[in-house]
């Protein structure tokens, strides 16, 4: 199996998510020890109408959403050349077991950058680190995630 054409369509199909498309998130970033994505500030994700800042709901979703698509790359790099029919059967049961976000400033910008680097990567679990950061590159949050991978 060609690593590279699998991160590429890891990301097709994270992008075509529709809760992903509706946030307007691209995936900027794939491989097996990081990944990045970005979404533009959108009206409709605002939190506080007084601020003006992004939802807290949305800064979790971007940490959880780049940390679990690196968590599924980190299976990618797993499976065996010879083992695609594996490598679906493992992504279908992907899922967050813990999610920690510590908010350390406001969510305010044109866009946002969500990057996540792995921890650990184990044959059942997969730990990430991810961070926020707006265009200007001041960081609002970051976060610990801890993905079911097998």
């Amino acid at each position: 199996m060609d690593k590279t054409l699998a991160y590429n369509q890891l990301a097709q199909v994270f992008a075509k998510m529709p809760f992903n498309q509706l946030l307007g998130i691209s995936i900027t970033e794939l491989n097996s020890e990081s990944a990045k994505i970005s979404m533009p500030w959108q009206e409709q994700l605002i939190g506080n109408p007084q601020q003006r800042i992004l939802h807290g709901g949305v800064i979790s979703t971007l940490l959880d959403t780049v940390g679990g698509l690196l968590a599924a790359a980190s299976v990618v790099d797993k499976v065996a050349d010879d083992a695609a029919h594996t490598l679906q059967s493992r992504l279908a049961t992907l899922g967050t077991i813990d999610l920690r976000t510590d908010y350390l400033r406001p969510g305010k910008g044109e866009r946002f950058s969500a990057s996540a680097v792995l921890i650990r990567s184990g044959n059942k679990v997969c730990v990430c680190r991810m961070e926020l950061h707006n265009d200007q590159g001041v960081q609002i949050a970051f976060g610990t995630g801890t993905y079911l991978v097998g």
